[in-house]
């Protein structure tokens, strides 16, 4: 029997990257009665930063996809993950709803591409036979 080898240092990269994206995604679910509260709106209103996400993923994914589809692979994954830091430093930094809202789409634009390479590379790079 041979030993279990650990994951490449480049596999959990991708794996903590894939876990932020979705961290990022629905934690705020959670969270929406404390950040309503802390910008003194409604719990409807609050909402808007749920639905805001998922809109930016729907137009983020192809126009993100399309714009890094020339890129290496890894500059490619470096500058959606730069997207994705900016913009949540941005949500931590928004003074009100509508600020956080629109820091909230930022960050949603580069999930769907994000996710879609990271999967392809982390493919590529699996040992084969691994996960059988």
């Amino acid at each position: 029997m041979s030993s279990p080898r650990l994951l490449s240092p480049a596999l959990l990269t991708l794996a903590a990257a894939a876990f932020a994206i979705g961290t990022a995604e629905f934690v705020i679910m959670g969270l929406l009665p404390l950040i309503a509260a802390d910008l003194r709106v409604d719990l409807p209103s609050a909402g808007y930063l749920v639905s805001g996400y998922a809109l930016g993923v729907v137009a983020g994914g192809p126009l993100l996809a399309g714009l890094m589809a020339r890129l290496e692979e890894k500059r490619a994954l470096s500058g959606l993950m730069l997207i994705f830091i900016v913009g949540n430093l941005a949500c931590l930094l928004a003074p009100g709803l509508w600020s956080l809202l629109l820091a909230r789409i930022f960050t949603a634009f580069c999930h769907a591409s994000l996710i879609g390479a990271a999967a392809v590379m982390a493919a590529r790079l699996a040992p084969a036979g691994r996960w059988r």
